[in-house]
């Protein structure tokens, strides 16, 4: 039980904020958003994804973007990207991050982003912790496998002793790692005599 606590905390700490990464995509729910306010002419879809400090200069540009759809159909396209562009652009400014444009339809997330969308879109959480568990539960293996392995011939020679403190290494700072990403201090040791 006290692995899967780990493991919803690791997708909480660590899946959340790499879902933000794909807010600059075109096809990305942050345009998402703004599709459907332009659609609408109601900038309320759009106003979670700014700071409160930045709704203002917000639904100035929204307001400009819907003067201008209504001149052409040129002029809507070049308005709406203008509008899609602005709302990333403040988006990741109050994240700390820059806005370097948006990304093409072409681009695709990474797939601990695309899992997340989709235990999102789907309600459930089933699959994603399925996926991750699998995978944690996999490393954890892979890399305690080497350093026991490694440990046994550690005395062998200088090398192989080295061969053990770097694979004793790897395991012990990613369990540190993934203990950190989980919140680490609220999870404490547990001891089997």
């Amino acid at each position: 039980m006290r692995f899967l606590s780990v493991v919803h905390a690791i997708l909480f700490i660590l899946v959340a904020p790499a879902a933000f990464a794909h807010c600059d995509w075109i096809n990305g729910p942050v345009v998402a958003d703004a599709r459907t306010a332009l659609a609408s002419a109601d900038v309320r879809p759009v106003l979670k994804w700014v700071a409160a400090a930045d709704e203002a200069e917000l639904r100035r540009a929204f307001d400009r973007t819907l003067a201008a759809r209504a001149t052409s159909a040129e002029a809507r396209n070049v308005a709406d990207q203008w509008f899609f562009e602005t709302l990333v652009r403040i988006h990741r400014a109050s994240e700390g991050e820059p806005f370097t444009g948006l990304k093409g339809a072409e681009y695709k997330p990474e797939a601990g982003i695309e899992m997340a969308d989709h235990a999102i879109d789907h309600d459930s959480l089933a699959e994603l912790e399925k996926s991750l568990t699998a995978a944690l539960r996999s490393e954890l293996q892979k890399r305690f496998a080497a350093a026991a392995e490694a440990k046994k011939h550690a005395t062998e020679s200088v090398e192989a002793g080295r061969r053990f403190v770097h694979a004793y290494a790897e395991f012990i700072h990613y369990v540190d790692g993934v203990h950190r990403s989980a919140g680490g201090a609220g999870i404490e040791h547990e001891t089997h005599e």
